[in-house]
């Protein structure tokens, strides 16, 4: 064969024939499964596989954060088992998936991620496709190698490990039931961990928040107050507070019953947290009375926040899907500290009063304390 320089006098490679083109896309094609083997083989030994397992457990054992600990796992997971995009995915009591942790995966892979999670938790069994969009079992136009295993804590199966690698494989390699056997023993322990922190979660979730509208409760309202007010002293910045409370709410208790008005209050919820700012904090102070805590806002952001409050509760139309279509409008109490108060109980009492003036004067209106 002719070798052939060039003009440096260097000897040029080879051209890449359709042959060695094929070899290199074969072994890029079965990367995935390599690897997966290659970690499976260092954890064959029982051994080996607890200390693999134990140190996942020593990683995850410094924080009490579902989301942290999801973490841990996935950059230990990236070091054994190169060149993957990891997910942890959870499924709260209703079933419902989130995705907790995540290390490589793009937003516009995380469909395909949920779709895989949502199979292995369907069946409590382990996946592995070589070409997703080949596989019948679930319906993803992802161009992608997947392995996943179910995460079980307690005989439940509360969630999914998804590993992607981007290059699919022309056939399914055998043996993949004993790799991903593995890959399982490895986090079973820190399943066990990763459950016991988001059940800690929710449980420190439902201490906080109102159960029918999902908002905060007055506990914590009184706690966030308290907290913010000694902020505001401290640094100088004004903190408001607002009041809301529904005209003619006690009509749909009325006319169409408590469940009727139950779902209301869970609109006007909602209404009131989207017309809130990310940095405010909104409750539901009791019965259909809600308040919102602005930190470092004056009386006039506030009243910004409350114009739209009482703007969007005049314009919505509830229980519309119950062919209902009530209308109800606003009372808006507004205190700012320090000019109506000095102390979290008066900055209550002030907003709470100022609200009663609009109800007062005839409903549907804001009132700004003044002390």
């Amino acid at each position: 064969m002719l070798r052939q320089f060039n003009s440096d006098g260097h000897l040029k490679a080879p051209p890449v024939t359709s042959k060695v083109a094929r070899k290199v896309r074969t072994r890029a094609r079965v990367e995935l499964a390599t690897r997966l083997r290659a970690f499976n083989r260092r954890v064959s030994s029982r051994v080996r596989r607890r200390q693999l397992a134990w140190e996942l457990v020593r990683a995850v054992d410094a924080t009490l954060e579902p989301e942290k600990i999801g973490d841990l796992v996935l950059a230990r997971l990236a070091d054994w088992v190169g060149g993957m995009s990891w997910a942890i995915v959870e499924a709260d009591l209703g079933g419902r998936l989130s995705v907790l942790s995540t290390r490589g995966i793009s937003a516009t892979m995380v469909p395909t991620v949920l779709t895989v999670a949502n199979w292995v938790l369907r069946h409590e069994r382990q996946f592995w496709a070589s070409d997703l969009r080949l596989d019948r079992r679930v319906v993803a136009n992802a161009r992608a190698s997947v392995a996943a295993v179910p995460l079980v804590c307690r005989g439940r199966t509360f969630g999914a490990l998804v590993g992607f690698d981007r290059v699919s494989a022309t056939r399914n390699p055998r043996g993949m039931e004993g790799v991903l056997d593995s890959l399982c023993s490895v986090v079973e322990s820190p399943a066990v961990a990763l459950q016991n922190a988001v059940l800690r979660k929710r449980a420190e979730a439902l201490s906080v928040t109102d159960d029918l509208t999902q908002l905060y409760n007055s506990r914590y309202l009184n706690k966030v107050l308290r907290q913010e007010t000694k902020r505001s002293v401290r640094s100088g910045r004004p903190l408001s507070l607002l009041f809301v409370d529904l005209d003619g709410f006690k009509g749909i208790n009325d006319r169409y019953g408590h469940l009727a008005g139950s779902r209301a209050l869970v609109e006007a919820a909602d209404v009131i947290r989207w017309s809130a700012r990310d940095t405010d904090v909104a409750a539901r102070f009791g019965g259909d009375e809600f308040a919102v805590v602005l930190p470092d806002t004056g009386a006039e952001g506030a009243l910004m926040v409350a114009r739209r409050i009482r703007e969007r509760i005049a314009a919505h139309t509830f229980l519309a899907d119950e062919g209902i279509n009530y209308r109800l409008t606003a009372s808006v109490g507004l205190a700012t500290l320090p000019e109506a108060a000095t102390t979290p109980e008066e900055l209550v009492k002030a907003a709470d009063r100022a609200m009663y003036h609009v109800k007062d004067r005839g409903k549907d209106g804001i009132e700004v304390s003044v002390g």
